[in-house]
């Protein structure tokens, strides 16, 4: 059994029957009493944030996680069909894991699935998606100085706010945590 002194940033614990990844800790060594452990934790499954605080050498119990590659092949109602990148293999995931990132995943891409056993615990996809605006009011030469934004349609059918100089073609570079708008692409 693993306890306090084990902790890094990264580790994924289970904590109140739930699987929780280690954001950040700091040991703390008081000069009146016991040393104790601060620590905010993340559930992977929620994506709740919350602040602990353990005892120094309080037992704890690790996840052991296995991270596999998958493509993303295509939806098909409220899953998303994945294939192993190794084996091939398909496996259907529910689109609630995605969150809204799945607004801004095209087919083909590749995404990290963190598992406990055969249990999904996380999905994480990649940072930035490149997509093509299919539609937006036209651009204009020289409009970059000013702080102004207009709707864009994605070739996913989501939708981001870009500056004004941007056109129909373009391929945008779009931070998928956010959604935002990051940069134009140079083809």
């Amino acid at each position: 059994m693993a306890d306090t002194s084990d902790f890094r940033n990264g580790l994924i614990i289970k904590f109140k029957n739930e699987p929780y990844v280690i954001v950040e800790f700091q040991h703390v060594k008081p000069g009146k009493g016991g040393a104790f452990v601060r620590s905010l934790l993340k559930n992977l499954k929620t994506g709740k944030v919350l602040d602990n605080t353990f005892r120094a050498g309080e037992s704890i119990e690790i996840i052991r996680v296995e991270r596999k590659k998958f493509q993303y092949l295509f939806r098909e109602g409220d899953f998303l069909v994945l294939m192993d990148n190794e084996t091939y293999e398909q496996i259907n995931v529910p689109v609630v894991l995605f969150g809204d990132s799945v607004n801004y995943l095209k087919e083909s891409e590749e995404v990290e699935i963190l598992f406990n056993g055969d249990e999904i615990i996380n999905v994480e996809p990649p940072v930035f998606a490149f997509l093509k605006v299919i539609e937006t009011e036209p651009g204009f030469r020289g409009n970059t100085a000013t702080n102004a934004f207009k709707p864009a349609k994605l070739e996913t059918g989501a939708t981001v706010n870009v500056p004004l100089f941007i056109n129909v073609d373009d391929i945008l570079k779009v931070d998928i945590r956010t959604g935002e708008y990051v940069e134009r692409v140079k083809s």
